[in-house]
């Protein structure tokens, strides 16, 4: 498979062992797919921390967040209602529940390549009773003054889409699940088209259809509708079992650039692109045939969940894209590429 990425040579540039857990008796076991922006004249990401009790011999135990803070269910590795043969969800007595509980965390940087917490910045948590498993892979859009977070909700009732929004990263306001389960991968357009807000988003099928990547439009970016279906999986290729957008589209003159990620049967995950009409984002002009980046470091091969480059954040500058993303579940990366190269690679329709 072809790779145009030019890959940070400082990679990975933020491990599991860099931050501080949340609290007493917590340990980091991932960093992933940060949600990227430039704020008062640094690069940031929003980063997923996903966190554990510290394990004990002969016992598996995980977090879930209530009311009252997170409380941790212990149970015993050889119990009979238990099933842990995936390191990401277990089952227990028939309910599914996530071996980590994410938060999302703000680090910055006046480099771009060495990143420091900041004081003064809450930690962004689950909050009600549909983000109890934790919130996960913010993606982040500028429109006019505003941030808008968009991010994976999980609980017991599913996966959805919720978004909180802030102009000064210090006070949010909880806009609730805007989209409900099964969807995630939701990116807004930092633009709005002939009035309206647009986002992409993928609603999850496991059974009649597949993982697609859809468009939906909105007045005001909290209610959200007319969703069509634009890109598809495709049998065969590297992007064969899902497929889900990055961060928000990127304006070129030949019109919206959108870098997405594509699984194989295998959950071998790359990346690609796809271009969109710019004054109808539903029509779709082009795309890659090849992935423009796959999992070839041994960074990006083997972590807690190998085989995995993902991505959910970028900064343009120019002609350089510098795309920061999750490498195997466990490490934070980065890369640039030429948006003029990118587009060179699209095949048209």
């Amino acid at each position: 498979m072809p790779d145009i990425a030019r890959r940070f040579p400082e990679n990975p540039i933020l491990c599991p062992k860099d931050l501080i857990p949340s609290r007493a008796g917590l340990e980091i076991v991932c960093l992933l797919n940060p949600g990227v922006f430039t704020f008062e004249g640094k690069t940031w990401l929003l980063i997923r921390v996903a966190e554990r009790p510290e394990q004990k011999e002969g016992v598996i135990s995980f977090p879930v967040l209530t009311e009252n803070g997170i409380d941790i269910i212990a149970i015993a590795e050889n119990h009979p209602g238990l099933d842990a043969t995936d390191p990401r969800v277990i089952n227990y007595k028939g309910a599914d529940y996530l071996t980590t509980l994410s938060h999302l965390r703000l680090v910055c940087s006046d480099d771009g390549i060495n990143f420091y917490q900041p004081e003064g910045y809450p930690l962004l948590q689950g909050e009600g009773e549909d983000e109890a498993f934790g919130i996960e892979d913010c993606r982040v859009a500028l429109i006019d003054d505003t941030y808008y977070l968009t991010f994976t909700a999980v609980s017991g009732h599913g996966v959805g889409v919720g978004m909180r929004s802030t102009k000064d990263w210090k006070n949010f306001e909880n806009h609730g699940m805007i989209i409900p389960p099964h969807n995630k991968d939701c990116a807004i357009f930092e633009e709005r088209i002939n009035g309206k807000f647009y986002a992409l988003h993928r609603p999850s099928s496991v059974a009649l259809g597949g993982n697609y990547i859809w468009l939906a439009e909105s007045p005001d970016g909290i209610h959200w509708g007319n969703h069509k279906c634009i890109i598809k999986t495709r049998s065969g290729l590297w992007d064969s079992a899902r497929v889900g957008a990055g961060a928000a589209s990127i304006k070129t003159e030949a019109g919206w650039l959108e870098i997405y990620h594509g699984a194989n049967e295998k959950h071998q995950y790359c990346l690609g692109a796809f271009l969109m009409d710019l004054n109808d984002p539903s029509k779709v002009l082009a795309r890659t045939e090849e992935p423009i980046m796959v999992p070839k470091e041994d960074y990006e091969l083997h972590g807690f969940f190998g085989e995995v480059v993902f991505t959910n954040g970028h900064v343009v500058n120019g002609d350089e894209l510098i795309i920061y993303y999750g490498a195997a579940d466990e490490f934070v990366c980065g890369a640039k590429f030429s948006l003029k190269e990118i587009l060179g690679a699209l095949v048209y329709f």
